[in-house]
């Protein structure tokens, strides 16, 4: 266990290390960096995470991270409202938006059905989805973006069997995206030929 010469620097170490994959090496050398600027700085770094907790907001319409009830990108008139990209999470869509090769909306899903981590279709918004769909007479395409792991495919199934009864284009991104691959990770140009070159949905897509 590490001592500390301050417990206000061990406390701060302790919350850093709370992050995903930072250890405690690397929180430490985070604490230390910010002692080292100003007081404003550390303030204006402090300020923007309580906001974000505090006001932070999910688009009600794609569940997106949004400042307002409805998100930039549900809001704007540039988008094409007919095609949905149906992703996994607020990740995913900073990674197809920095392609600039879609130009549609976005669903998120909040996750994918992973039996052994105990996430079933319940704990995610595709009820939501299906509602949006059913009220929507606008919607013609949805594409799966989904990662290309046993999950991501396991969701894909799903998603595919309940909008079967609606009268859509059900289309997957191109496997460009390397199998077992997650999109946050592939690169722009890659992930932009997968949304272009996106395939039709069927059964032998899902194997």
């Amino acid at each position: 266990m590490e001592t500390y010469s301050s417990k206000l620097l061990q406390s701060a170490v302790e919350e850093f290390s709370k992050l995903p994959g930072i250890g405690k090496k690397t929180a430490l050398r985070l604490v230390l960096h910010m002692l080292r600027q100003d007081t404003e700085s550390v303030e204006r770094f402090s300020d923007s995470l309580t906001r974000l907790s505090r006001e932070v907001k999910y688009c009600r319409e794609c569940h997106n991270i949004s400042d307002h009830s409805l998100c930039e990108i549900c809001s704007s008139s540039r988008r094409d409202p007919s095609i949905v990209c149906v992703v996994e999470d607020i990740r995913d869509v900073v990674a197809i938006e920095n392609t600039g090769q879609f130009h549609g909306r976005y669903h998120v899903l909040g996750g994918i059905i992973s039996p052994m981590e105990g996430i079933g279709p319940a704990d995610l918004t595709i009820d939501a989805l299906e509602k949006r769909i059913a009220g929507n007479a606008d919607i013609r395409e949805v594409i799966l973006a989904l990662s290309t792991t046993m999950e991501g495919d396991t969701t894909g199934f799903y998603l595919y069997r309940k909008l079967q009864p609606y009268n859509l284009n059900i289309s997957v991104i191109a496997r460009g995206v390397a199998i077992g691959d997650e999109l946050e990770y592939a690169d722009e140009i890659t992930l932009g030929r997968s949304i272009i070159h996106r395939t039709a949905y069927d059964l032998t897509t899902a194997k």
